[in-house]
């Protein structure tokens, strides 16, 4: 065993021992966001109500995972219940849901926000109606009386502000120093009826776990005729079909899995490290065309040939005037200088200085100084800009 192969030896034992230490002194959190997901098992997670939803509507229940719109464009129904609990659905989904009620079917909406115009259509407002940090929700028959649920733990607050005349009223949210308001209504919509629930927190792992809060539950679906129910869900709630989910969502699995792949990279780096042969450095080719042209340039300079040098300058800039801007440069008078400002927004006292040095370089008998050839090259450089 070489000195190589010890010392990494001993490197990953450290760590192994330090992260064990770190997973005795973990202090598990709790989640407390409100998913609404039903394969959370977080508090307001719906895992306990999606397992017991099917005893709940004695096996007629059927998880759509498509949204509304999509399902009802594919399938025709007859009447039917259908169940939406704290799913962002569009408003042609909302549209399609109230035809198929307006044609018998009954609808269970378990959201804490609408879109204004549905719940608008539907007869009811939605607001903040409790900003206390626990409230009761009760069921208005008297057959319920006795069936209750307190909500301890982050209440939305939600419910009807506004309902109209002919809207029944199912249930209240009850405080010690507001009076009740409604949060549970029953709503007449064609030929069948919109049951509307503004608080599902009740339905979460949090509070069905809680002894006796079941049966508000029950009373509460107990309004739905017993037949086929179709529950839309969100697609973020489908259970994930990933082949590593298993390992993944087991805390020990997990972090022996990232060890191990921490492991075979440590392997593999080092072992390449060590085996891999030196590369050989290439130069990268050289750029001539660079060399050939400051070799002309310094030609030119050497020659004291300034007005050939301006001349090409004139030449090559006409040329990207007519190529690039599409300019007309067979006359550089007025309306060749305003076309020119107009294209390249430089001003016009730089254009007629230009114009006036490129009439220069033009003029075979004009006497051109080292200083014309230095302000053309800078000014139409600045122009082409």
């Amino acid at each position: 065993m070489n000195k190589t192969f010890k010392t990494y030896a001993v490197i990953f034992v450290i760590v192994m021992i330090v992260l064990a230490l770190l997973e005795v002194n973990k202090k598990e959190t709790t989640d407390w966001r409100k998913n609404f997901d039903i394969n959370e098992k977080s508090p307001f997670g719906l895992f306990v109500f999606n397992n017991e939803a099917k005893d709940l509507f004695k096996n007629n229940l059927k998880k759509i995972e498509q949204i509304p719109y999509e399902y009802y464009s594919q399938h025709k129904k007859s009447p039917h219940n259908i169940v939406v609990i704290e799913n962002n659905i569009d408003r042609e989904s909302w549209n399609k849901i109230l035809t198929q009620v307006s044609e018998g079917s009954d609808a269970f909406l378990m959201v804490t926000r609408m879109p204004k115009e549905i719940s608008d259509s539907i007869g009811y407002y939605d607001s903040e109606i409790s900003f206390e940090e626990e409230n009761v929700l009760k069921l208005t028959d008297k057959k319920f009386q006795n069936d209750f649920i307190k909500l301890d733990k982050f209440p939305s607050g939600r419910g009807f502000s506004f309902i109209k005349p002919r809207v029944e009223v199912l249930g209240k949210t009850v405080e010690r120093k507001n009076t009740d308001q409604a949060n549970f209504i029953k709503v007449k919509f064609g030929k069948g009826y919109i049951y509307a629930h503004a608080e599902p927190l009740f339905l979460t792992n949090y509070y069905l776990l809680k002894p006796g809060n079941v049966k508000y539950a029950q009373d509460v679906f107990s309004y739905l005729q017993d037949r086929e129910t179709l529950w839309f869900i969100s697609n973020k709630s489908s259970e994930s079909r990933f082949f590593m989910r298993f390992i993944l969502s087991n805390p020990a699995l997990k972090y022996a899995w990232w060890i191990f792949l921490g492991g075979l990279i440590l392997f593999i780096f080092f072992n390449a490290k060590r085996k891999q042969r030196i590369v050989p450095v290439t130069e990268p080719l050289r750029n001539t065309s660079l060399d050939f042209v400051k070799s002309i340039g310094n030609l030119y300079l050497q020659e004291g040939d300034f007005h050939d040098m301006m001349a090409k300058k004139a030449q090559y800039f006409l040329n990207k005037v007519r190529m690039d801007l599409l300019i007309d440069t067979q006359h550089l008078d007025e309306e060749f200088a305003k076309k020119l400002h107009l294209k390249t927004g430089k001003t016009m006292e730089m254009i007629n200085e230009a114009m006036a040095l490129i009439k220069k370089a033009q003029d075979p008998y004009a006497s051109v100084m080292k200083e014309d050839l230095t302000r053309i090259n800078k000014l139409l450089d600045e122009i082409l800009k």
